[in-house]
């Protein structure tokens, strides 16, 4: 039997990298998964891409920012398929931000997506989770809830926010029999990656340095992140609560206090 059977998951910003990853995985094992994002052509190329690999899941073109969306796409997917067993929120941006010449409206734009989009589809898929007494809730926070680096402003700070939201999620619906935890992906080989190692002065140089400083000498791929998110996601985690889980090769190791 495949691990994610009959369930019904929302994934929230999924089209490239980790959340790609997430939906093949979880369609793999047998969800039923309806995307959310707002870029249709991309989300067009990768149902392209699914069906390739003979696999399949629907596109809902939805601003998790904007609550009126979310609650459209929640009740949408509700009312065509059931209860939705998993969510996903893996929706978020990258951030090079200087905090004295940031904008508030930049500021706002991160925490939109990072944090109160997550809060905003959690919100709208909790009551149908609670009256069916189950539920998985996984939010995509990051290692740099933990530590950080130069340049990233104000990343860390959205991710810690959305590690705290896990956890108050996780104790006020336990008794409802749905679980939330969070996963932190480190480095990990990404369009966003490969992004900021392009940035940098020597692009081959920073990468290596990259590599030199995690125990294990690589960075994770995005199926690697995709296989923990579908154990939590799955009643195999039944025990598992309110936890935040690194994938990150080793590095919260090494600079751990």
């Amino acid at each position: 039997m495949k691990r994610l059977d009959g369930k019904l998951a929302i994934v929230t910003g999924w089209s490239r990298g980790i959340g790609r990853a997430i939906v093949e995985k979880f369609v793999t094992e047998g969800a039923r998964v309806a995307f959310f994002d707002t870029d249709a052509q991309a989300a067009a190329l990768a149902v392209l891409e699914l069906r390739a690999l003979s696999l399949s899941a629907e596109f809902v073109e939805a601003d998790v920012t904007d609550e009126s969306e979310v609650r459209r796409a929640v009740e949408g997917v509700a009312a065509a398929h059931g209860t939705v067993d998993v969510l996903v929120n893996n929706a978020g941006i990258n951030t090079y931000f200087d905090a004295t010449t940031m904008t508030e409206a930049e500021w706002d734009q991160v925490f939109a997506v990072d944090l109160k989009g997550a809060w905003l589809v959690a919100k709208h898929v909790l009551p149908g989770m609670k009256q069916a007494g189950r539920g998985s809730i996984v939010n995509i926070a990051s290692i740099h809830a933990r530590l950080t680096m130069p340049g990233m402003f104000p990343y860390a700070a959205a991710k810690m926010g959305l590690v705290g939201l896990t956890h108050s999620l996780a104790l006020d619906y336990a008794e409802a029999g749905i679980r939330v935890n969070a996963v932190l992906p480190g480095w990990t080989r990404t369009r966003l990656v490969e992004g900021w190692f392009a940035m940098q002065k020597d692009p081959g140089a920073a990468e290596e340095s990259v590599m030199q400083a995690h125990p294990m000498k690589r960075i994770a791929t995005p199926m690697e992140v995709a296989n923990l998110v579908a154990f939590v996601a799955s009643d195999e985690a039944s025990a598992i609560t309110g936890a935040s889980l690194s994938v990150d090769c080793g590095l919260g190791v090494r600079f751990a206090t």
